[in-house]
């Protein structure tokens, strides 16, 4: 299924930043430091690099190679597994997370457009002449934001125009080391500030007793299991656009690696920030929109920092989007037959057109629980029974060997078949049941 126009990344770096692109969002950095201090700091941080691992080995790695194999995105690679069995209906499977990605990018825009007016605010100095609340009211009312989320969503076409190569790899080449340079930065200059302390103190005491929690293990395992964007849709597509040398596992290690950084850096950045100044490090945009101004308003060179900071999660959420938007538009452009710009462009016109009718934000919080905890853990399982259950331990494993010197051992497939797909399942369980739990 390999077709000449599908381009590829030029090589595995390229591959792996915009693989951490996607991965990195807003997730990292408005729930994970929270979660961390709730749920016993390092005792929570070591079940969390558990799954992280498992999640990455079993999860990520099949993504990559499903759509390297199959060289398309999700409509095309179900469809793919199905009549490796004699069935139809793949296609029609395929739709489940591909809508799911289309789901979050609704939403995803809205939340990065905010982000973009905050960082102009923290440029004109406006942030800081209003009340926090008043100031996030003003924004997230209905149609309360329009120019800066088509500005986002503007940004985002912009890059994919360019292609697997001169948009996306070129785009992820620059954005990420900027993000983690950006954030290194502030990390290095929040550690300074009087108070710090307490914040690493909430991030990194132990509180063993919290092992005891099934809270614990089960925030673990949602946080993990969505920061990796296992959605069943944009990490095949990313996988598809892959060379066969290439040593997936590897690179999925590599992934995984550098977006627990980011959280943990995003961490180092907040936390101890709040901290210093007594708020409360409460979970959620009213981390990020609320609590944080209040923090850059009292500190030392606070309009600077915070225009470096709404960068930062700027890139992060930029980067999230250009996959979600991607796989959407590979998605036209392979099965309506549209060129390229004009796929990219009719994408970017729902998302926007959807977006505008829930930029109030109780219809943006209501919108995204409907994607986040029903639709894409169900994608994210039905592609874990597809790949493993469906395709084959044996047709994945002789992909994910390929560009390997040695091949996965026998211990992956029972790991992959059973335990990871359980998890999975487990993740959709406790989702619904949980109202969230990434």
């Amino acid at each position: 299924m390999q077709e000449k126009h599908n381009l590829k990344f030029r090589n595995k770096l390229g591959f792996v930043l915009a693989s951490v692109g996607s991965a990195v969002g807003m997730g990292n950095i408005w729930l994970f430091p929270y979660r961390v201090g709730q749920y016993g700091g390092a005792a929570f941080l070591l079940v969390y690099f558990f799954f992280v691992a498992l999640f990455g080995y079993a999860g990520l790695s099949a993504e990559f190679a499903f759509g390297r194999l199959t060289g398309t995105g999700p409509i095309g690679s179900y469809q793919y597994a199905l009549q490796t069995r004699g069935k139809k209906g793949g296609g029609l499977l395929g739709a489940i997370p591909l809508f799911g990605s289309l789901g979050i990018a609704i939403g995803y825009a809205v939340i990065v457009g905010w982000v973009l007016r905050y960082c102009a605010g923290g440029l004109t100095g406006s942030l800081f002449d209003t009340d926090a609340e008043t100031y996030f009211a003003d924004m997230t009312g209905p149609f309360g934001s329009l120019g800066w989320h088509a500005a986002v969503i503007l940004l985002t076409a912009l890059i994919l125009f360019g292609g697997v190569l001169k948009g996306i790899e070129k785009a992820n080449r620059i954005i990420m080391p900027a993000f983690f340079l950006l954030f290194l930065g502030v990390a290095v200059y929040v550690a300074f500030l009087p108070g710090a302390g307490a914040g690493y103190a909430y991030l990194l005491i132990p509180d063993w007793s919290q092992l005891l929690n099934p809270n614990t293990w089960v925030m673990a395992m949602g946080q993990a299991f969505f920061s990796l964007s296992i959605t069943g849709s944009g990490m095949i597509i990313y996988g598809s656009y892959l060379g066969k040398e290439e040593n997936i596992p590897r690179a999925a290690a590599q992934t995984a690696f550098l977006d627990t950084c980011a959280a943990l850096l995003s961490g180092f950045v907040i936390l101890p920030a709040v901290f210093a100044f007594g708020l409360d490090p409460a979970s959620g945009p009213p981390l990020i929109f609320i609590t944080l101004p209040k923090v850059f308003a009292q500190m030392p060179g606070g309009r600077l920092v915070s225009i470096v900071f709404f960068l930062s999660v700027i890139f992060a959420g930029i980067t999230s989007l250009v996959n979600m938007f991607e796989v959407c538009a590979e998605a036209v452009m392979r099965h309506l037959h549209l060129p390229r710009k004009a796929s990219v462009a009719l994408v970017a016109l729902i998302v926007y057109a959807a977006g505008t009718l829930i930029e109030y934000e109780p219809r943006l919080g209501s919108w995204m629980d409907a994607i986040t905890i029903y639709i894409v853990p169900f994608g994210a399982v039905l592609c874990a029974i597809i790949i493993y259950w469906v395709l084959g331990t044996d047709r994945i494993c002789a992909e994910l060997n390929q560009g390997r010197s040695k091949p996965l051992g026998k211990g992956f497939r029972i790991t992959a078949k059973y335990f990871y797909v359980g998890l999975a399942v487990l993740v959709l369980v406790c989702s619904i049941l949980y109202k969230g739990i990434g």
